[in-house]
């Protein structure tokens, strides 16, 4: 699933928020991360997947903070001398067996360290979005135009657009098959079929459950009966 995060520059606070938002909808799965040749990434990913670890009795300071023993990060730094294109691929956490398994799982049991999925998703928001092409004049003159263009760009690749790479094979009688079509939000589990853009933007988006505000002593009948209408 596609996710957004806006700022003037990619420092390491951007990059921080967007791979908190990796961290946030993560399952507890063995994960491959691939970065490229950018340091920030590779602290990024390692400050966010990791736990604190409480003392023994009696210790005191700070909180262990231990790495995820299912993560496996990879990077591929390319450096171009003198015409020639050198491509080091590294793996920065997690054993070499891990990698491989990881690898070919999701690589269909074909490739290599790399980091051609993001590149990938990269052409496509330059292809779908003309802000974000180099040497345009289709400049967005404030930050708020091209966040909101990258989400709804998000919402129609993730609810609107069939992926190639998501299909499931299904086998219709004893020598045929058919192919089943899915989009992200599909396979994510967020909905049933294909959106259409009409549909997408006339959803509406319900809102929050109703907190009761926090209050010292007991509660009256009156707010305990709001409570269990609108917060239960």
């Amino acid at each position: 699933m596609v996710g957004r995060c806006g700022q003037p520059q990619a420092d390491l606070d951007l990059i921080q928020a967007l791979v908190d938002k990796v961290r946030a909808i993560a399952l507890c799965r063995p994960l491959l991360l691939a970065v490229d040749g950018l340091a920030s990434y590779v602290t990024a990913f390692q400050l966010a997947f990791r736990s604190k670890v409480s003392h023994w009795r009696g210790k005191i300071g700070r909180c262990e903070l231990i790495s995820w023993q299912s993560i496996a990060i990879v990077q591929v730094v390319k450096q171009r001398t003198q015409g020639i294109l050198t491509v080091d691929r590294r793996i920065v956490q997690g054993s070499q067996e891990m990698v491989e398994r990881l690898i070919k799982i999701t690589q269909n049991g074909k490739g290599m360290i790399n980091t051609a999925f993001i590149e990938r998703l990269n052409a496509t928001f330059r292809m779908r979005l003309n802000n974000l092409v180099r040497r345009t004049r289709a400049l967005a003159r404030r930050p708020k135009t091209l966040t909101a263009g990258m989400y709804l760009m998000g919402c129609f690749y993730n609810f609107c657009d069939f992926h190639h790479s998501l299909r499931l094979k299904l086998s219709v009688g004893n020598y045929g098959h058919h192919w089943v079509q899915r989009t992200p939000a599909i396979a994510a589990g967020l909905t049933d079929h294909q959106w259409t853009p009409t549909e997408l933007f006339t959803f509406k988006v319900p809102l929050p459950r109703w907190k009761p505000p926090f209050r010292r002593g007991r509660p009256s009948l009156a707010m305990h009966q709001l409570a269990q209408r609108w917060a239960s």
